[in-house]
């Protein structure tokens, strides 16, 4: 976790933070989430959290530029975020991903340079130097020239992982990291957001892994079709508000792994019961 100084005041300026203000998404007539606001601070790691289909997706990429806003605005270092996007760093959900594509993981970090370099210059030698040194740091050199269709799911997810930091941003998007990877994986994973977080990033990491978000994170953004609640974990991260953001009871772990008795099963049909220890399926919204 963060040292409480850099989560006890709200960000004072715009030059150096993400400010999301009213964000509302509709698709056609349908609004799949609604007033979203939140401050973000250089060296903040923010969770998103929240049901299937509740917006944590939609959100990431109303942030990035690529869904349709209908009200409110995301400005970046006082700038909108949509003249900002080499500065955004986006990794999607691995169901998302096209695997038989023929390119190889060096292939994949390389992409990650293009916001950089533009897609009509070569790659120099400091780009590559980047994506070799991203690839060791992911732990693929040995994979580095395989094609990605032949990687096990943790090597592709770190693979994904390494493009997104050799884009050097300031801003980095992780929708569903942690979802269906080997716990190694899970390991350097948390370890590089510790790392983006030290070094002064932006990190937003969508996850159904309440464990994960209230131990990594610094900040919770609850979500289902609207934003519920965001602030520090220490906060947010209660039966109470996870219930309202979840439409049901959670079992919660402690933020030691050890179990919190605070809340009881409701044994209706169409209770929702979340079990903060697992990662459960993916979420497209």
């Amino acid at each position: 976790m963060a040292q409480e100084a850099a989560v006890a005041a709200p960000a004072a300026g715009h030059e150096d933070c993400l400010v999301i203000r009213g964000i509302t998404v509709a698709y056609g007539d349908k609004v799949v989430l609604k007033d979203v606001d939140a401050d973000v601070r250089r060296g903040q790691v923010i969770g998103v959290i929240g049901p299937n289909g509740g917006g944590k997706s939609t959100l990431l990429k109303a942030i990035l530029g690529i869904a349709p806003v209908i009200a409110g605005k995301v400005m970046l270092f006082g700038r909108p975020a949509s003249r900002m996007r080499s500065r955004i760093a986006y990794v999607p959900q691995r169901e998302v991903i096209d695997w038989d594509f023929p390119v190889t993981v060096f292939d994949v970090v390389l992409m990650g340079r293009y916001p950089r370099t533009g897609w009509l210059r070569r790659p120099g030698k400091r780009d590559r130097e980047v994506v070799e040194r991203m690839i060791e740091r992911v732990g693929l050199a040995p994979e580095r020239d395989t094609q990605i269709g032949q990687l096990s799911g943790g090597q592709q997810q770190r693979a994904f992982i390494a493009r997104a930091l050799a884009q050097e941003a300031d801003v980095l998007l992780l929708d569903e990291p942690l979802n269906g990877i080997d716990a190694g994986t899970q390991e350097v994973i948390l370890a590089i957001i510790e790392e983006q977080r030290q070094a002064g990033k932006i990190v937003l990491l969508a996850t159904h892994d309440l464990v994960s978000a209230s131990c990594a994170c610094d900040c919770l953004c609850c979500v289902n079709e609207r934003m519920v609640s965001y602030g520090p974990v220490e906060e947010t991260y209660t039966p109470e508000n996870l219930a309202d953001t979840y439409g049901g009871p959670v079992i919660m772990l402690g933020r030691s792994g050890v179990d919190e008795p605070v809340h009881t099963h409701h044994h209706g049909d169409h209770a929702h019961h979340h079990h903060a220890h697992e990662n459960l399926g993916a979420e497209h919204d």
